[in-house]
């Protein structure tokens, strides 16, 4: 058995337990100088277990700057004891099932292992309380609990983040009112959809909210997240900061049809029986939260769909309301659907905002640029490059976790922020189901 993993070793050794979703895969697309290119996956047999090796296995075989993951592979019902009791490695790495994630945290930190985990932790009001209490045991034996935030490395988000920052630009956060939010997040996703070139086939399980968890609790993370992150930037966090003001819920209806061409499964399963109205799977997918934190107003919503129209894709909207300007990302059809950045400007002039693209953006992003738009606003125009999509950004989080690591510690704001937004969540789930 290996020694106690509270000791940082100088190699991370990833144990990737019982991989349900294909994220867990995607932080494999690249090699890391300090993992060890041996994973030990502990999972159940079954479809999601061959999918996930068999996503590997593309990423070792491409001809393109292939990988070199060495998988070692423990299949059974005791997984997670097994797990535990060889320990071969030092991170358990964990995306799948949102209803049972916070007890392998949990097991995990109680037994050594640092966590590094997809979004969300946790998607009820008990596993809250777990959660709150995996934090503690991990400070206590100096571990690290990392939720995989990709949505930070958004080129756009990044941008409007720092342009947010520079007082002489965007002025202050506006404390904005429920129907004027001063920070709103909104996003559009797809049941239907490609990954890595080829149709993203889900488990049936992904559509029991019993298991995956509501949609106001599931990419609303992201959402939540995003504005803490950027209303706060830095700044430590705390529960009684937040006050949840209203939230609601509302399904996505498949058809039997539908549900196949994303499942591959022939039949609704019995699990999924309780949600089958007039002969449609009626998935509590969407989710609308209106809150305030430290006495700023922020909206999150989130919206699924089937499938996004020819020529579209998933969709995101935000703007933060300054004093002097308003920072809006836009990725509809005039964007390619492609996100945008636009800065409209109030009471700051444009030779300030020219200054700080000049000084700060370019100093930081090369490349980075102004145009004039007919609508009177400045789009910031970004180079291609730094449009690397969302599935490059799980490298981009991992090497952030990976100093971390190293450093043996998160930033101090980073755990109870974590605690803030999942109890942000937790809220609007409660209001939503009144």
């Amino acid at each position: 058995m290996k020694t106690e993993t509270s000791e940082l070793d100088s190699k991370v050794r990833i144990m990737t337990l019982d991989p349900g979703h294909f994220h867990a895969g995607l932080i494999h697309k690249s090699m890391y100088p300090s993992v060890d290119s041996t994973v030990y996956i502990f999972a159940p047999e079954g479809a999601e277990l061959k999918d996930h090796l068999n996503r590997i296995a593309g990423y070792n075989t491409r001809s393109e700057n292939p990988t070199a993951w060495n998988l070692e592979v423990y299949t059974g019902s005791d997984y997670l004891q097994k797990m535990i009791s060889q320990k071969p490695g030092n991170v358990m790495m964990v995306a799948g099932k949102n209803n049972q994630k916070v007890d392998y945290i949990l097991a995990a930190v109680e037994n050594g292992i640092h966590v590094y985990a997809d979004k969300p932790l946790v998607i009820n009001p008990e596993g809250f309380k777990k959660l709150v209490k995996a934090f503690q045991v991990a400070e206590d034996k100096k571990l690290l609990v990392f939720d995989i935030m990709t949505e930070r490395f958004e080129i756009t988000t990044l941008l409007q983040r720092e342009l947010s920052m520079i007082p002489e630009v965007f002025g202050e956060l506006e404390n904005g009112t429920p129907d004027n939010p001063a920070i709103t997040k909104e996003s559009v996703h797809h049941f239907f959809k490609y990954v890595s070139g080829a149709p993203l086939i889900r488990p049936d399980w992904f559509f029991d909210v019993a298991i995956e968890g509501e949609g106001i609790v599931d990419v609303t993370t992201h959402l939540v997240d995003l504005i803490q992150w950027e209303a706060f930037p830095e700044e430590v966090l705390d529960t009684t900061d937040v006050q949840m003001l209203s939230a609601k819920r509302w399904t996505t209806p498949l058809t039997l049809e539908e549900f196949q061409k994303v499942t591959g499964k022939t039949e609704f399963p019995d699990f999924l029986q309780k949600d089958v109205k007039d002969g449609k799977l009626e998935v509590f997918a969407n989710g609308e939260m209106n809150y305030t934190l430290k006495g700023k107003h922020a909206k999150a919503s989130v919206i699924w769909n089937y499938q996004a129209p020819e020529g579209s894709a998933d969709t995101h909207y935000s703007m933060m309301r300054g004093s002097k300007a308003n920072l809006i990302i836009r990725q509809g059809k005039d964007e390619n659907y492609r996100a945008a950045l636009y800065v409209e400007l109030i009471g700051s002039d444009l030779a300030q905002l020219e200054k700080a693209v000049k000084e700060t953006l370019q100093a930081r992003y090369p490349g980075i640029d102004l145009q004039k738009m007919a609508s009177g606003e400045y789009q910031v125009m970004v180079p291609d490059s730094y449009h690397n999509g969302h599935e490059a950004h799980f490298a981009q989080v991992t090497e952030r976790f990976l100093e971390y690591y190293q450093a043996g510690k998160l930033p101090a704001w980073e755990v109870p922020n974590m605690i803030t937004k999942y109890y942000t969540n937790m809220k609007a789930r409660e209001f939503a189901l009144k």
